[in-house]
């Protein structure tokens, strides 16, 4: 008889541990699979679509825009990384104002100017008007206009 008690207390803290397993691993996949408590902010937006016609244009003081073969070139331009004029005589296309271009490609907050805190988009861009037309190039978001704006009609 005392063998036969032996053996059913034996069984009870097997399922005893058994259960406290089960709960343990329960609470750590519960916990796994809520994540974080607050969320990750949502990925930023460029400035613009891809497939979206737009106008190059830069500053009123010089609004001719400099289009990159690459973007690396693009974001070093911005944040004031270029070495010499030949590197940038011969890394751009220099586009006049109103020339209009298509979206092709957009990368958010990736260009950062040197001189302020905030950061632009880089922007791959085709070019589809003037002696330019067809070339593909890249620029920073503070480049472009929207397709069908005043200045777009305006310029020739």
């Amino acid at each position: 008889m005392v063998r036969k008690e032996h053996h059913r207390y034996t069984w009870q803290c097997g399922d005893v541990v058994r259960r406290v397993a089960v709960a343990a691993t329960a609470l750590v996949l519960m916990a796994c699979s809520v994540g974080p408590a607050t969320a990750d902010p949502p990925p930023p937006v460029c400035a613009v679509a891809v497939g979206e016609p737009i106008m190059l244009r830069s500053s009123d003081f010089d609004p001719d825009v400099l289009v990159w073969d690459s973007r690396q070139r693009a974001i070093d331009y911005a944040g004031g990384n270029i070495r010499s004029a030949a590197e940038l005589l011969s890394h751009t296309l220099l586009s006049r104002p109103g020339t209009r271009a298509v979206v092709t490609a957009c990368l958010s907050g990736t260009v950062k100017p040197k001189y302020t805190s905030c950061s632009l988009d880089t922007v791959g861009v085709k070019i589809t008007n003037g002696p330019l037309r067809g070339r593909y190039g890249w620029v920073s978001s503070d480049d472009i206009r929207g397709g069908h704006t005043s200045q777009a009609a305006a310029s020739p």
